[in-house]
């Protein structure tokens, strides 16, 4: 699933929620180790190991630290943590997305970071990621792995269509599709009806869903129809697969590309190892990776996601301290080197890009495409904002409503969310 969007799930119970959490993971004592809990959100399987080697280190190197590693799946853990987090009982550090950060800083449940040992590093990180890690001038999170959305794409096929190289624009995406279709019977792109990977479509045109500064609705402006438009204008024509409106799009259009039944896709890089499981990627060379094509203000960008690791304002001063510990050493360069080897993640300091980590052609590409990332306003409630556009843009594709009408459906959700907001 993609990481760079705050899923919506039932809340946990109080109950439930302080069975893991760091209300009675340790204290201050003089006779003993500090325990401290974590809650990693990575997948349990196919993450996570690494995460419980990287403790195990972390132990062994620091005699009087326990870390009881709690793994809570991400769909709940948004919730489960602002629950715990209310009753003064949630964990002593948590991997967080990246738009749940200003929502948990602006209710105090996070420890601010600067001057502390965990962003002793600061400047080895790359500053747009430390700006989405900070809300009201203050720093709540130090950035463990980081992602964007690339244009992937199948060398072979473009390849073999003539299209020698990636489309910078999305006109020029359209032309090679067609192509494609002609030369090889195979759709040229397969674009998605999810909010989140409309966002490079706003930004092509100079916008996005909202202004922060100016505290206005934007995602309903000229600008961002224009936008829309173009995106919706990518489900059909010559190489271009209709939309997918079904509950499981993203499992079909991630099956099509990585068995070379389409040529390009919009994707993140959490679909790294899932790309060479495919039969299209077995040579993982004929990966391409490109930034997203841009739109006519002639700028391109895709939205920035990752994790950052956030410590609880409410634990007492020694947890507290070996939390900091921690999160320096989990965002280390070192340790984000055996992430990025072993999960195929991006780091988020330049000195984890090894020879070694940049030999994955996967984690190359994108870590090309890292400078069109744009970080996220420090707004608590942005990543909400893509729950109306979810439910309006796939009734657009499906052609249940038109563009203008969805936007405006979207656009009055989206009062209701930021009601300070103008239109």
């Amino acid at each position: 699933m993609r990481r760079g969007i705050a899923a919506t799930a039932v809340v946990a119970s109080l109950a439930l929620a302080a069975t893991a959490c760091g209300s009675d993971s340790g204290s201050d004592k003089s006779d003993g180790p500090v325990t401290i809990t974590w809650w990693d959100t990575s997948n349990a399987t196919n993450e996570a190991p690494v995460y419980q080697d990287l403790v195990k280190q972390f132990e062994a190197a620091n005699k009087g630290i326990k870390v009881k590693y709690v793994n809570v799946p991400f769909d709940q853990a948004q919730n489960k943590f602002d629950t715990a987090a209310g009753s003064k009982g949630a964990p002593d550090v948590l991997r967080s997305e990246v738009g749940w950060t200003p929502a948990f800083a602006k209710k105090s449940f996070l420890l601010p970071l600067d001057g502390t040992e965990a962003l002793a590093d600061q400047d080895k990180f790359q500053p747009s990621l430390i700006q989405q890690a900070q809300y009201e001038g203050k720093t709540y999170g130090v950035p463990i792995v980081t992602d964007t959305l690339a244009l992937v794409y199948n060398k072979a096929l473009f390849e073999k269509a003539g299209v020698t190289e990636a489309p910078k624009t999305w006109d020029e995406l359209k032309s090679a599709a067609a192509k494609i279709k002609s030369k090889t019977g195979v759709d040229g792109y397969w674009g998605s009806t999810q909010s989140y990977y409309a966002q490079s479509f706003l930004y092509g045109e100079g916008t996005d869903t909202v202004d922060a500064g100016a505290k206005k609705i934007t995602m309903n402006s000229p600008a961002a129809k224009k936008a829309y438009g173009t995106w919706l204008g990518l489900f059909d024509g010559k190489g271009l697969h209709k939309a997918d409106t079904t509950a499981d799009a993203y499992a079909h259009i991630q099956d099509a590309f990585v068995n070379g039944k389409v040529a390009a896709i919009i994707q993140g890089p959490w679909e790294i190892t899932n790309f060479y499981k495919g039969s299209a990627f077995k040579d993982k060379s004929n990966l391409g990776i490109a930034t997203v094509p841009g739109g006519s203000s002639g700028k391109a960008g895709a939205p920035t996601g990752g994790h950052n690791l956030s410590v609880y304002a409410g634990s007492d001063k020694a947890r507290q301290e070996a939390a900091l510990k921690f999160v320096k050493f989990m965002t280390s360069a070192k340790s984000q080197e055996t992430i990025a080897l072993k999960n195929s993640t991006l780091p988020t300091r330049d000195d984890a890009y090894t020879d070694q980590v940049k030999t994955d052609p996967g984690i190359a590409g994108y870590q090309g495409v890292l400078p069109a990332a744009q970080p996220r306003p420090a707004l608590p409630e942005y990543s909400s904002l893509w729950g109306p556009l979810d439910t309006e843009l796939v009734k657009i594709a499906a052609g249940k409503v038109t563009l203008d009408k969805g936007l405006s459906n979207a656009e009055l959700a989206i009062t209701k969310l930021v009601p300070d907001f103008s239109k």
